[in-house]
C-alpha cells in the first residue's frame, strides 16, 4: 500500500514536471511557421456575393519584419506590389503609377476585396510576441487531438484582443482560430483545410479566412509553392522595388 502511494505521488510529480504550458505550446507553433526567409507563390480565391475571383501572387519574406509581394493575376491586378518594412506598409499600383503608405484607418481595409485586412499582413507572425497563452481545454477536432488555447493580448494596440486557437498536439500547427475584439465580439475565423510536410515542418497550405462581420463564404488562401531559407537580395526589400 505504501509502495503504491509513493508511486502515485511520483506520477503526480512527473506529470507536473513534464506538463506543457500554453506559452510553451505557442512558442512551438511560432517556431513551426517562421523561418529566416522564404519565397512562395500563392493564390486567394475570394468568394463574393455574386461571383468568385482568383488573385495570384509571389512573395519574398525575410524574417518577421520584411516582406515583398507582387500580384501576378488577374490582368487588372497584375503589377500591384506591397512592401512591408518593420511597422510600415507601402503599396504600388501600376494603374495610377503611385506609391502609397498604408497607415491608420486604412490598415483595416480589405486586401484585394478579400477577408484579409492590411492589419493581418502587418501583424507579427510570432504570436508569443503579442499574446499570453493559457490552455483552455483539450478536444478532438477533425480527428486530430488538439489543445484549445486562449490568447490574451499583452497590450491594447493589437488587431484582435483575444483569440481561441486549436493546436494540433502532434504537429504544433493551428487548425482553427477565432479572433475577437476586446468587447468579446467575434471578428474573424480561420480554418485549415490541408497541410503538407515540407522542409522538415508541417505547413498549412490551404486556409479559409472569414470576416465574421461580413456576409459571404470567405477567402481561400492556397500556397502553391514555397521555398525556405533561400538567398534573397537586399534590394528586394526597398521602395525602389515597388516601381521595378
Amino acid at each position: 500500500m505504501k509502495a503504491w502511494m509513493v508511486f502515485s505521488i511520483w506520477l503526480g510529480v512527473a506529470a507536473s514536471v513534464f506538463a506543457i504550458t500554453g506559452n510553451e505550446i505557442l512558442d512551438k507553433v511560432d517556431d513551426n511557421i517562421t523561418s529566416d526567409n522564404k519565397i512562395a507563390t500563392s493564390k486567394m480565391i475570394i468568394h463574393g456575393r455574386r461571383n468568385d475571383r482568383t488573385v495570384e501572387s509571389r512573395s519574398w519574406v525575410q524574417g518577421t519584419s520584411q516582406s515583398f509581394t507582387e500580384y501576378l493575376a488577374p490582368a487588372r491586378e497584375k503589377g500591384t506590389k506591397m512592401l512591408k518594412l518593420k511597422d510600415e506598409l507601402w503599396t504600388y499600383s501600376p494603374q495610377t503609377d503611385r506609391t502609397i503608405r498604408i497607415a491608420g484607418h486604412m490598415l483595416r481595409q480589405s486586401v484585394m476585396g478579400s477577408d484579409l485586412s492590411y492589419e493581418d499582413f502587418m501583424e507579427d507572425p510570432r504570436l508569443l510576441n503579442l499574446y499570453d497563452a493559457d490552455i483552455d481545454s483539450e478536444v478532438v477536432y477533425n480527428d486530430r487531438a488538439c489543445w484549445i488555447l486562449k490568447l490574451t493580448a499583452k497590450s491594447d494596440d493589437v488587431s484582435y484582443y483575444t483569440r481561441r486557437v486549436w493546436v494540433d498536439k502532434e504537429r504544433f500547427i493551428l487548425l482553427k482560430e477565432n479572433r475577437y475584439a476586446k468587447s468579446g465580439k467575434l471578428l474573424k475565423t480561420t480554418e485549415v483545410k490541408s497541410v503538407k510536410w515540407m522542409d522538415n515542418r508541417w505547413v498549412p497550405v490551404h486556409v479559409v479566412f472569414k470576416d465574421a462581420l461580413q456576409k459571404g463564404k470567405g477567402t481561400e488562401f492556397i500556397i502553391e509553392t514555397i521555398q525556405f531559407n533561400q538567398v534573397i537580395p537586399d534590394h528586394v526589400f526597398s521602395k525602389a522595388s515597388l516601381r521595378r
